[in-house]
Parts: structure tokens; sequence; C-alpha cells
């Protein structure tokens, strides 16, 4: 059973990592509602099209990539967020150089954790 002060602060270097795809991996951490998810590209790496029931915002910490949110498509950069409702088809892919997002789901995306 782990300590409180460990469920309030969790350690970042003991989230599960784990590939979503080549180049592409993951580490999470998740309450009973809410979870976060660092997402790392490679370069040349593809998050194929894809939708899920849950709610997804999401913060660029470093670099960039493509994102197809429904029809629209962009180029977001380190600072830019992006929402995405559930249920809507959405694809990201590298432009070619190394990023990092924090994405936020509600629910937690049971398939991550």
């Amino acid at each position: 059973m782990k300590k409180d002060s460990e469920m309030s602060f969790p350690d970042p270097s003991s989230f599960k990592k784990h590939a979503i795809g080549e180049g592409i991996t993951i580490r999470v951490v998740a309450g009973e509602k809410i979870m976060f998810s660092f997402l790392d590209f490679e370069p040349g790496s593809v998050i194929d099209s894809h939708s899920h029931p849950h709610e997804q915002l999401g913060y660029v910490l470093e670099g960039e990539f493509e994102l197809t949110i429904g029809d629209e498509t962009r180029v977001v950069k380190a600072g830019d967020t992006y929402i995405i409702p559930g249920n809507v088809t959405h694809r990201g892919a590298s432009t070619g150089q190394a990023a990092r997002t924090l994405d936020v789901f509600s629910p937690p995306r049971e398939d991550y954790l």
C-alpha cells in the first residue's frame, strides 16, 4: 500500500510508460476522474486517426507536430493548447522534430493505465 504522501505527490519517474505507436511513448498518472499523459513524439512518428469517448485537453511542452481534430489541421508548437471533445476523430504527426505534450483525459483512459 502506498503512503498518503506518495498518493498526493506522485513521483513522475514512477509513472507507467509504454509505447502507443512506433516512435511514440506515454507516461501516465491518474486520479479517480482525471488522467495526465505525457506523450513523446520521435521525429517521423505518427498517431493514426482515432477517437475515444474521453474528453482530451493538451498542452505542447516542447517541439511541434501536426494535429488534426475533426476536419481542421494545424501545426501546434510549444505553448499551444488544444481541446478534443469525446468521440471526435483526431490524428497527430511529427513535423520532423521531437515533441512532448501533456494531455489531460477525463475520465481516465483504462487502456493507458
